[in-house]
């Protein structure tokens, strides 16, 4: 005997991303105003960094506008990204009385926005969240998509789910309240997204990527919304990540290896830039990416500020064993996906961007590193 549920569902997640210069007030007043539904409790998630700079100002406003907010606060840095730390997220909101009737505002950079974004559409079964971005990585990497996750000792990003915010707001005056160096670490995904999508996009970089550093309005406007119009093409065709959203994975096999290995040394940008010059080296051995334009993107990367050689510290055979973690290996296979020349991606046959690599070719790039 079968009985038969059907269920078919028609979803709108369709949201807004505000470019702009100190949205705090319109964050505000946009949630005040329903942005969130009907909801009168808002749990501010945040890190050690951000907590007094924007997330404390955020909660006051909202409590003097009536309504029940609190902070949670994790310690800054990649390390935080966790499903220890997911709990003690989760166990703090409990603890203070919140339940369905909530809403997550995620105030910070990538490891903030994915955390804040899981715990979100798991709490009470999913509650609507927002994103205030404060750093020019997670304008790039995170405002677009809604892949959340936390890492595991054995891999990064393969616990997690797709969950949609209600709207992400870039907040550009707060890039200047970051340390140079995680300012330039942002600059790694907007080379990648311009490498595998706009050559345009990257002949502008060339020529002002000096002004982004020196956070030139009209340049930092330009820069965050080319990043946001890049990842949403691609994401509007694979939101589920079944084939060419895999693109957006370009420089992330090593990249995100490295990273691990590193123990979170270098941070997710500068690891980036790493598996970047390893990607244009391989590619550029089978012939995907020509030798002048490789030292383009290599070149680019160096101006930027950005490490493109495997640090001393760093055990090669240690990474190497650690590219199996990623998330795009099959069958045990490790698979990469190449840009094509500057502006677009390899693609090897319908809607499969990503190659089988035999560890001996990436393994001698590695050492060449």
């Amino acid at each position: 005997m079968k009985f038969y549920c059907e269920l078919k569902k028609v979803v709108d997640d369709s949201y807004d991303i505000e470019i702009g210069h100190n949205l705090t007030d319109t964050l505000v007043k946009e949630l005040s105003e329903g942005l969130c539904g009907r909801v009168k409790k808002f749990a501010i998630v945040t890190d050690s960094n951000v907590e007094g700079l924007y997330a404390m100002p955020i909660m006051d406003k909202l409590r003097e506008m009536g309504f029940t907010s609190h902070l949670f606060t994790i310690p800054a840095g990649e390390k935080s990204k966790t499903r220890a730390m997911k709990e003690f997220v989760e166990d703090s909101m409990l603890k203070a009385g919140y339940r369905r009737d909530c809403a997550v505002v995620a105030v910070g950079g990538g490891v903030v926005t994915d955390l804040a974004g899981f715990v979100a559409g798991t709490y009470g079964r999913g509650v609507p969240f927002v994103n205030f971005a404060t750093t020019l990585l997670s304008a790039a990497d995170a405002s677009v998509g809604g892949k959340t996750a936390v890492d595991t000792p054995l891999a990064t990003n393969l616990i997690g789910m797709f969950n949609q915010p209600k709207k992400v707001y870039i907040d550009i005056d707060t890039w200047k309240t970051l340390p140079k160096r995680e300012l330039i670490s942002g600059l790694s995904e907007t080379i990648k997204h311009a490498c595998l999508a706009d050559e345009e996009f990257f002949n502008y970089l060339e020529e002002n990527i000096e002004k982004v550093l020196t956070l030139d309005t009209e340049v930092c406007e330009h820069v965050a919304h080319k990043n946001c119009e890049i990842k949403y093409h691609v994401v509007m065709k694979d939101e589920r990540e079944s084939g060419l959203r895999e693109v957006l994975n370009l420089g992330h096999t090593v990249g995100r290896a490295i990273e691990t290995v590193s123990d979170y040394n270098l941070l997710h940008g500068e690891a980036l830039a790493i598996g970047m010059t390893a990607q244009v080296l391989l590619g550029k051995e089978y012939g995907f990416i020509n030798e002048k334009n490789a030292d383009r993107v290599i070149s680019l990367y160096k101006r930027a500020g950005l490490p493109t050689e495997i640090p001393d510290y760093i055990e090669k055979n240690e990474l190497v064993a650690k590219l199996y973690t990623d998330k795009k290996v099959r069958d045990g296979k490790l698979r990469f996906v190449f840009q094509k020349e500057i502006g677009d991606m390899m693609c090897f046959s319908e809607n499969n961007f990503g190659k089988p690599v035999p560890e001996e070719d990436i393994a001698k790039i590695i050492g060449e590193m």
